[in-house]
Parts: C-alpha cells; sequence; structure tokens
C-alpha cells in the first residue's frame, strides 16, 4: 500500500478506476462546478479537500478560467493521486489559457435539480500557504498540498477558501462529523462549504441477464452495502455518525444549509469505456462483498467476470450507468 489510509484501502491501486469514473461523471461534475463557481467572488480560492485523481477539479479549474481566473488548492493524503491530480489540473489549465473561453464551450452540459445555497460574497481573510492567492485576471493558479482531513490541524497549513469541496472522502474517516468541522475551518467567513455524499447508487445491469436469478444487481448493492458497515467498523477510532449529512453541516456551525443534485446518465450501449468500468465495478463489489451473497449468486458472477465465459459482461450491448450525486452546501458564518 502506498500509503497509510484509514479504511485500509489502497487508493493508488484504483488510479485507473478513479480516472474512468472521472470522465463518465464528466458531465454531472462540470455542471455542479459551473453552479458553485459561479456564487463566488471574483478572483476567489478554492479548495478541493481529497481530490484524489483530480476530476472535479479539472473542472474548478475551467468553471475559474472562465470568470476571471482564481487560486485552486488540491489536498490528498495519497501522494500517487495527488501528482496525478496536479498534473491533471494543470493541462486542463494550460488548455484553457491556450484557448481563452473553449473550455466553457466545450464543457459538457449536465442536469442539475433543487436548490442550493445562495451566492454570498465572503468576507476577507489574509491567511496563506505562503504563495499569492490573487490570480492574475483570467489565470488560475494551482497549488498542490499533501494532507489528511483527519488531521485537526490541517486547516492551518491551506490558504482559507471562498469555496471548499470534499466529495466522498468524509465517509472514510474515524469520526466523520469531526472531519466535517475541519472541512468548514478551510472555508474563510462567508465562505461556502460543499460536500459530495450520498446520492442515488449507480446502476449498470440489466434485470435479467440470462444467467442466475435476475435481480442480481439489487443483491450486489445489498451486499456493498454490508461492506460498507464493516469497512465503517474496521476504521480505528470510528465514531458513529446517526443522522444525516445537512445535520452534519449545521453542528459544525454552518448555515443557509441545502442541497442539490446531479444526474449521471449513460444509456446503453454507452461510451466505449463503459464496459470496461462496469466489469471492474461488479468484480470490485463482488472482491469486496462476495461473502455476503449467496453460492449461486457467486458462481453468477464468476461467469458474469470470465473472459473466455459466453455471459462475460464485456460482450453485452445493454450495459448502462445512472445515478445522481448529492451535493450538501452550507456558509460558515
Amino acid at each position: 500500500m502506498s500509503a497509510h489510509t484509514h479504511d485500509h484501502i489502497d487508493w493508488a491501486d484504483r488510479l485507473t478506476q478513479l480516472r474512468t469514473a472521472d470522465a463518465l461523471d464528466a458531465n454531472a461534475l462540470s455542471a455542479i462546478a459551473r453552479r458553485l463557481v459561479a456564487a463566488l467572488p471574483p478572483t476567489p480560492t478554492i479548495v478541493d479537500l481529497g481530490c484524489g485523481a483530480g476530476g472535479m477539479s479539472t473542472h474548478f479549474a475551467r468553471a475559474l478560467a472562465t470568470h476571471g481566473g482564481g487560486t485552486l488548492v488540491l489536498v490528498d493524503a495519497t501522494p500517487e493521486l495527488l501528482a496525478e491530480a496536479e498534473k491533471s489540473v494543470r493541462a486542463a489549465v494550460d488548455t484553457a489559457s491556450n484557448s481563452a473561453g473553449a473550455a466553457d464551450v466545450q464543457a459538457a452540459r449536465g442536469d442539475v435539480v433543487g436548490t442550493g445555497s445562495a451566492g454570498r460574497r465572503p468576507a476577507p481573510d489574509d491567511r496563506v500557504d505562503g504563495g499569492s492567492t490573487n490570480a492574475a485576471s483570467g489565470a488560475v493558479e494551482v497549488r498542490a498540498v499533501r494532507g489528511d482531513l483527519a488531521d485537526a490541524g490541517l486547516p492551518g497549513s491551506l490558504p482559507a477558501a471562498d469555496l471548499v469541496w470534499a466529495s466522498r472522502v468524509v465517509h472514510h474517516l474515524p469520526d466523520q462529523q469531526e472531519a466535517v468541522g475541519t472541512v468548514a475551518a478551510v472555508a474563510k467567513a462567508g465562505g461556502l462549504v460543499a460536500l459530495a455524499e450520498g446520492g442515488l447508487d449507480f446502476r449498470c445491469l440489466p434485470w435479467d441477464l440470462g444467467v442466475g436469478r435476475p435481480g442480481l444487481e439489487d443483491r450486489l448493492l445489498a451486499a456493498q452495502a454490508e461492506w460498507f458497515i464493516g469497512m465503517r467498523e474496521g476504521i480505528e477510532g470510528a465514531v458513529a455518525m446517526p443522522y444525516g449529512w445537512s445535520v452534519a453541516l449545521e453542528r459544525a456551525g454552518l448555515t443557509d444549509v441545502d442541497s442539490f443534485g446531479a444526474l449521471v446518465h449513460h444509456p446503453a450501449p454507452g461510451p466505449a469505456m463503459l464496459a470496461d468500468y462496469v466489469v471492474h465495478r461488479v468484480a470490485r463489489i463482488f472482491e469486496f462483498g462476495g461473502e455476503y451473497l449467496t453460492p449461486d449468486d457467486r458462481e453468477t458472477l464468476t461467469s458474469l467476470l470470465d473472459p473466455n465465459s459466453p455471459h462475460h459482461l464485456a460482450a453485452r450491448r445493454d450495459l448502462y450507468l445512472t445515478g445522481a450525486k448529492t451535493v450538501h452546501c452550507g456558509r460558515r458564518p
């Protein structure tokens, strides 16, 4: 394992899968980034906590480039992911710089539903991490900082942010409520905090696959939920959070708490990368949650994942991907 993780998952080993997921989520992520950046003051500072392979940060970079520029800070505890994120984001910034306005025109449109926190300009704050926080007009400054969101001292090493983004990282930490408080502490007064957590589980399989009992995906998702419970129980010092994310934001002292959703939808047969993504996704759930499945379902999955089987998932043309991301927002008073 490349770096210590609280959930005992080797995230560096998942780099290829994370890149593919970012590509399939691009429409939704682009729409979310544009919506959030539109609510920020001129030349804002955005901090992406747990940036992963940089999928969301590339969309923040493009949105900043078309809104007068700003500063984007990437934070992750896994060095391989942080390096990949910085490379991807700098490439997106270079593309935007070389083709003024092209990134905004080319950004894929996404479907966003619901309401989010109203855009209210944050108060100024001079706390920085050693570099200038003021980008030239239209320019996007990119910084990479290795850091662990479970470290309560992390906010002191980061610039005060107009927007703090954390996507699907808090639920991997021992004390989720404490982590939400740390996320909130990175925001400057009046700054916006946005957590992407929960949402609707992705679905990708037909109900009847022609092998095994119909409804396999429902049982896979149930097995994944059982694995998740065990994953949380296996985190050293894990603390229960028996309430929803909106309450967690309120308990962290945030105001104007609200949420909105973004649809991820690739109807069959989907883009070329979809089949490999589905095979990898099903294999991962089988690997971690197989003990919660019946012997018959495990036999079915073995056939579905065997490249030499006539039932191999990658050979199907009826795979799809549908789900939704939920973004919970609040402002630091």
